[in-house]
C-alpha cells in the first residue's frame, strides 16, 4: 500500500521498463495509440493487484472491479448497478484497443490485468443508468446521460466538432487535444486516442499530454519563498524577460511530446545578474513553451497547420502567460471566459444526448502574437537548448557518466 495513485505516479515505471526491454513497446503503442509510460493506468493497476495483500486472487475469483474515476463515479452514483465507462476514458487506460474498440485481451495478459475488473464500454452520449436513491440530493431515476474524459469534454465543451482547432487545458498538467478526420498514428510523441463517441460513431483525436505545466509555478514559487503562484506570477511581471534563464520543470519526467519518465528538472542560463523575478518569469514561460512543442508537434503529425488556440483551465486566467504563449506559437490564443470547461462541455454532450444543442463556451479574451520572428526564434533556441541539456545530463547518467 501507499500513497493515493494519481496520473503523475511513478510507481509504475519498472512495470513499463520490463514490458520495453521485452520488447512489447511498438505493439502496445499502435493497439492504443499511446506511449508506453507510467502516466497511463494499465500499470497502475497492476501494481495495486501486485501490491494490495491479496487482491490479485480477489481479482481472478472475479470479486474485484477496477476501472477510471468516471466508472467509480457511476458505480456509486448507480447504487452499484453499472459498471461502465465510454469510449473516451477506455481509450486511455491502455489496456483498449482503438482499432477493434474493444479491451484487448493481448494487452490485459502482459500487464497482468484479468479482463474481469474491466467496465463495460459504452457511447458516450449513452443512457449509463439511474441514480440510485440517496446517491445525491436528486431524486432517485434520474437517468445519467453521457460521460466522458476531462479533457475531452473540454474539447467538446470549447464547441469544437471539426479538425483544425486544438484546445489546451491549463492545470496541474496540461492536456492539448485536436480531433482528426481518422485514427492518426503519431510519429511525433504524441497520442492517437478517441475524444468521444455518439450513437456509436467514434471522433478520433490527437492529444498531448504534459505532466507538469501550473504545478511548475507553485513549485517554483515554494522555492523563492512565495506564499502562492499568484505571488509567483506578480514577481515575474517586474522584469522584462528571464534574461537568459530557462526551467524545465521535469518534475515526474517529461511527457509530450519527449516521453522521458527518468528527466529531471533544471534551471539553465543563470548568471549573476539573475534575480528571483527571472526565475519566476521562466516558470511561467515553461507552461507556455511546453504547450508549443506538443502544438508544432500536433500540426507535423496532421501535416497542417492549426488555427488559434482555445484555452481553458488556471493559467488561462493569467494574462502574461496567454499573450507568451500567442507569441511563441504565433498564432492567436481564446481564453475562455469559463475556466472549467470541462464540466460544462460534460453537460453540453449530455443535453445532446436528449435532442438538445448547446454552443461552446465563448471567449473571454484574445491574445495575438506581437513578437517579431528574430525575438521568438531566440526564445525557442533558448527553451530548446534546455531540453537538450536536460535529456543530455539524464542520458550521461543513465549511462553511468559523471554529471
Amino acid at each position: 500500500m501507499g500513497p493515493c495513485i494519481i496520473w503523475q505516479c511513478r510507481r509504475s515505471a519498472p512495470k513499463c521498463d520490463k514490458l520495453r526491454a521485452a520488447g512489447h513497446a511498438g505493439t502496445i503503442e499502435a493497439k492504443t495509440g499511446l506511449a508506453l509510460d507510467p502516466l497511463f493506468p494499465a500499470g497502475k493497476i497492476a501494481w495495486l493487484l501486485d501490491h494490495v495483500p491479496g487482491a490479485r486472487a480477489r481479482a481472478e475469483a472475479g470479486e474485484l472491479r477496477a476501472g477510471t474515476v468516471d466508472s467509480w463515479l457511476l458505480w456509486n452514483l448507480s447504487g452499484g448497478a453499472v459498471h461502465a465507462t465510454d469510449h473516451s476514458n477506455a481509450a486511455r487506460t491502455q489496456l483498449f484497443n482503438t482499432q477493434t474498440l474493444c479491451w484487448d485481451a493481448a494487452l490485459c495478459e502482459l500487464f497482468g490485468v484479468p479482463l474481469s475488473l474491466l467496465p463495460e464500454v459504452r457511447s458516450s452520449n449513452a443512457q449509463f443508468g439511474h441514480l440510485a436513491g440517496g446517491a445525491t440530493a436528486l431524486p432517485a431515476g434520474v437517468p445519467i446521460h453521457a460521460m466522458i474524459g476531462d479533457s475531452h469534454a473540454a474539447l467538446f465543451g470549447h464547441g469544437v466538432r471539426t479538425p483544425g482547432t486544438a484546445k489546451a487545458t491549463y492545470g496541474t498538467g496540461t492536456s492539448l487535444m485536436a480531433l482528426t478526420s481518422d485514427r492518426v498514428g503519431s510519429t511525433h510523441g504524441l497520442s492517437s486516442t478517441i475524444a468521444w463517441s455518439q450513437g456509436g460513431k467514434v471522433q478520433h483525436a490527437l492529444e498531448g499530454n504534459i505532466s507538469v505545466s501550473g504545478q511548475a509555478a507553485a513549485f517554483a514559487a515554494e522555492l523563492l519563498g512565495l506564499p502562492d503562484a499568484a505571488a509567483l506570477s506578480a514577481l515575474a511581471e517586474t522584469v522584462f524577460d528571464s534574461n537568459g534563464v530557462a526551467f524545465v520543470p521535469a518534475l515526474v519526467g517529461l511527457g509530450a511530446p519527449y516521453w522521458r519518465a527518468d528527466a529531471r528538472g533544471s534551471i539553465t542560463g543563470m548568471s549573476l545578474g539573475t534575480k528571483p523575478a527571472h526565475l519566476a518569469r521562466a516558470a511561467l514561460e515553461a507552461i507556455a513553451f511546453q504547450v508549443a512543442d506538443v502544438y508544432r508537434a500536433m500540426e507535423a503529425d496532421m501535416d497542417a497547420p492549426l488555427g488559434e488556440l482555445r484555452a481553458d483551465g488556471g493559467a488561462s486566467r493569467n494574462q502574461n502567460i496567454m499573450q507568451f504563449e500567442a507569441d511563441i506559437l504565433d498564432r492567436p490564443v481564446a481564453a475562455a471566459a469559463a475556466p472549467e470547461v470541462s464540466a460544462l462541455g460534460a453537460a453540453a454532450l449530455a443535453f445532446s444526448a436528449i435532442g438538445i444543442s448547446v454552443p461552446g463556451v465563448p471567449a473571454a479574451s484574445r491574445f495575438t502574437p506581437q513578437m517579431d520572428d528574430a525575438t521568438r526564434n531566440k526564445h525557442r533556441q533558448r527553451w530548446q537548448s534546455a531540453i537538450t541539456q536536460t535529456l543530455a545530463t539524464q542520458d550521461n547518467q543513465n549511462s553511468g557518466g559523471t554529471p
